[in-house]
């Protein structure tokens, strides 16, 4: 069962009725919507620092999303302690905002309440209001959640802030590279690592409560097991002990079963299984002399999406739990790895390598309307945020005759292949995944 760190008292202020974002959209590129986020009112000097800190926090969220720009607080003419008692929205039409958010904070014991508003500038109105209540070290998160249910009252679409990333921390020579477990706020905040790299780890992936994570580790030279790590109490234990080379384990949208590859040396190719956690069986799916790998669940569980070079070249293929019902999608010229599916059910992220080049990209289900969102020397390993608007990948840099470079690090783009950003970590990152939602 999910823990939760929250007690919430919410208060609804207005209809849940959604208004649609006035983008402009242009030659590839996004004109953010001007927004004013106002430091949250405090009367104590106990709670000022903790308001100030979570309008930065909301602000940040918004900017990085590439759909908010928001506005320098020195142009602001209506203070915090004015606007606790309500808006003065000639003042922030001068400014040319948008939308303004406002908030006050108190604390009473060893809880705050923080409440916050969101108002249409020109229309002169209350969007939303809630209140929270917490203990004080939560007000990053409390920041995220406001964050979501800003985003998500004026794009229609459901946040993405309250999230963690879990990637595999790199460092050392490209030949020996130590691999260790790390996680950390969306917003690379709370950054921790979760192994030691005494051993090497691959391919992290979240469990759908986000409590746990399963990768492939190899513990003992040369012998790949998967694992499943428990985020809030640090324990590790083997799926189970799988006959040659295991690779990329996910979980299945329930959490019950894990998908994965694996080479039976009695087969003598990799084959996609499913593993029932419960029962600790597995079921073979795919079945042919081909080399089946990268599996990923359909979000309703009842399909998979995996790559396989059954065609000669490694194309993507779509197939039932039965494995009855086998279908390419990729279409294009390349090879293509890393499939993904999207939390919305509509599309299919993809790694693509052709003509010396690697792509990020992105198709419908049935394979149409294929295009790439990014590319670079080498450039792999989609994963989707919760609401599927957004991607993360990882990049390579080339290395250089005396073996310096090859850094790879961590990347975030949207759909239209704009606003890609670099995710800073202390280390070298690869293989990145995004949580669902905490809250």
């Amino acid at each position: 069962m999910r823990k939760f760190l929250f007690f919430f008292i919410t208060i609804i202020l207005l209809n849940n009725k959604v208004l649609s974002l006035d983008l402009t959209i242009t030659q590839g590129s996004i004109k953010p919507t001007p927004i004013a986020i106002s430091n949250f009112f405090s009367s104590t000097d106990s709670t000022f620092r903790i308001g100030k800190n979570i309008s930065m926090v909301i602000s940040d969220n918004l900017e990085r999303s590439g759909l908010f720009l928001p506005i320098d607080q020195k142009a602001f003419i209506q203070s915090p302690k004015s606007l606790a008692q309500g808006p003065r929205f000639e003042d922030w039409k001068v400014i040319k905002s948008q939308h303004l958010v406002s908030g006050k904070i108190n604390k009473k014991g060893d809880k705050i309440s923080v409440e916050f508003r969101l108002y249409d500038v020109f229309a002169q109105k209350e969007l939303i209001g809630k209140k929270y209540e917490t203990t004080e070290k939560n007000w990053r998160r409390v920041s995220h959640i406001i964050s979501d249910a800003i985003f998500s009252r004026l794009t229609g679409d459901s946040g993405y802030f309250d999230t963690r990333i879990v990637y595999v921390a790199e460092t050392g020579p490209k030949d020996n590279k130590q691999k260790r477990l790390a996680i950390m706020d969306q917003d690379q905040a709370n950054h921790r690592f979760l192994t030691d790299g005494s051993y090497l780890v691959l391919t992290p992936r979240f469990s759908p409560n986000s409590q746990k994570i399963t990768y492939m580790s190899y513990i003992k030279r040369n012998n790949p097991r998967v694992f499943i790590f428990d985020i809030e109490t640090g324990r590790q234990e083997i799926v189970g002990d799988f006959p040659g080379m295991t690779f990329a384990p996910r979980f299945s949208p329930d959490g019950k079963k894990i998908v994965m590859s694996y080479a039976d040396p009695k087969i003598g190719n990799s084959e996609i299984y499913i593993l029932d956690l419960a029962t600790r069986i597995s079921k073979r799916i795919t079945n042919s002399s081909a080399i089946d790998v990268s599996a990923s669940f359909s979000p309703d569980g009842k399909q998979i999406v995996f790559n396989s070079d059954r065609s000669g070249r490694r194309h993507l293929y779509i197939t039932s739990l039965d494995g009855k019902k086998i279908k390419r999608i990729s279409r294009e010229a390349g090879s293509y790895y890393t499939p993904v599916w999207s939390p919305r059910g509509d599309l299919i992220a993809f790694t693509k390598q052709e003509g010396g080049q690697f792509y990020i990209g992105v198709m419908e289900v049935d394979g149409s309307n294929e295009r790439m969102i990014a590319k670079s020397f080498h450039v792999e390993g989609p994963t989707w945020s919760p609401n599927g608007r957004y991607l993360m990948y990882f990049k390579e840099e080339r290395t250089a005759e005396d073996g310096s470079g090859g850094e790879s690090s961590l990347y975030s783009i949207d759909l239209t292949g704009y606003n890609e950003r670099k995710i800073i970590t202390p280390l070298g990152g690869s293989d990145p995944a995004w949580s669902p939602l905490l809250h």
